[in-house]
């Protein structure tokens, strides 16, 4: 992942496999904790930021639906994938893969994506 931002709560990173192209990860700031163990304080700041998220990629990629997942069974930080996607794209009508490792960008082709998404946030 490459590091964009600093959220409220979280950091946000672009996740390197784009065959969701505009794939963002928000990781929340704190190690070794779960959804369940966050007070509500914390879990509303994390979903502002996860909204943000969202919204920034809805301006930026005008997608047709955005996915949202926290999978982790080994890796103890609190995230979620906020995934895009497309009629006509890859996975549409389907649950989305982790690593399908289909698309790789260049190092310019990350930095637009990211540079878009610091100008809406």
């Amino acid at each position: 992942m490459i590091k964009i931002t600093d959220l409220k709560v979280s950091e946000l990173f672009i996740f390197k496999e784009q065959s969701y192209t505009g794939r963002l990860n928000v990781v929340y700031k704190d190690h070794g904790v779960e959804f369940h163990e966050l007070t509500d304080e914390q879990r509303n700041a994390l979903m502002e930021d996860v909204a943000t998220t969202a919204k920034a990629i809805a301006k930026v990629f005008n997608p047709d639906k955005i996915n949202y997942g926290s999978f982790s069974d080994k890796l103890s930080h609190l995230h979620f994938h906020i995934v895009p996607k497309y009629a006509d794209g890859y996975g549409f009508g389907s649950v989305f893969e982790m690593f399908p490792n289909r698309v790789t960008l260049t190092d310019e082709e990350y930095e637009n994506i990211i540079e878009k998404i610091k100008a809406v946030l």
